[in-house]
């Protein structure tokens, strides 16, 4: 494993039971130190699924993931202190205030008391969350939410952070938020990994992207590399739309 290399991918595959075709065909994928990196594609792509075993949700059915060097296969609980998880569904109970939410999550991380206080103001404080800390989640807006859940999963201050579609059904400014925050962090030092259906947001948020689609790795690169790379396009959606085809895909 390259010295740069955060997240190695080795021809993974991942079919489950009852079904003939892998959800996750034969990719190998690197995912360098420091990037913005984009896993787009159509629903039913894999995405979700490879990013389930990054995470050591599900075991793949072959083929290995390596994060900072650690096997997912055989070392699941060291990964899980290196990543943090930001899925698509509000990991969040609706009956509990943010702050408890959050202090709860922080103690299952294992956090201190006073380091947990501090990172709570750290993270609400930038992301506009500070005077909403003892609302409940049940009161709050989908912005809202989706803020929270991404505090939530920084806590115990990832090297990696994972994200599932973070700004889906949002509102603009909330959205603008989100990403204005990705990009802090990103500058901080850590690497992300990032799914959406928003490709503009992509396009202007990502260093390298790849894009998905049954189950496979159609073809990768920086935004720009692909676009100045598919005749006619002048958009990264324009790719996308020009590889995938415009059919629905439910």
């Amino acid at each position: 494993m390259n010295e740069n290399t955060v997240i190695e991918i080795i021809n993974l595959s991942k079919t489950y039971k009852g079904n003939h075709k892998p959800s996750v065909d034969h990719i190998s994928l690197n995912i360098s130190r420091g990037e913005i990196f984009g896993l787009l594609g159509p629903n039913g792509a894999g995405k979700t699924t490879t990013i389930s075993i990054l995470c050591g949700l599900f075991a793949p059915s072959k083929g290995d993931v390596y994060i900072d060097g650690l096997s997912v296969r055989k070392n699941k609980e060291q990964v899980k202190n290196i990543i943090g998880i930001i899925p698509q569904d509000i990991a969040l109970y609706p009956s509990l205030t943010a702050k408890e939410n959050l202090q709860f999550i922080g103690r299952m991380y294992g956090l201190k008391s006073k380091v947990l206080k501090e990172r709570i103001l750290k993270y609400t404080e930038f992301l506009g969350m500070q005077e909403s800390l003892r609302k409940k989640i049940n009161t709050f807006s989908g912005g809202m939410k989706r803020r929270i859940n991404l505090v939530a999963g920084l806590l115990h201050e990832p090297k990696i952070v994972i994200l599932d579609e973070p700004t889906v059904g949002v509102d603009v400014q909330s959205r603008n938020q989100i990403v204005q925050y990705l990009r802090e962090l990103n500058r901080n030092g850590t690497t992300i990994l990032y799914t959406s259906h928003y490709l503009q947001e992509a396009e202007s948020l990502c260093s390298k992207v790849a894009f998905m689609d049954n189950g496979k790795i159609i073809i990768r690169g920086t935004p720009q590399q692909l676009i100045s790379g598919c005749p006619g396009c002048q958009t990264l959606e324009e790719v996308f739309l020009k590889l995938t085809g415009i059919d629905l895909r439910d």
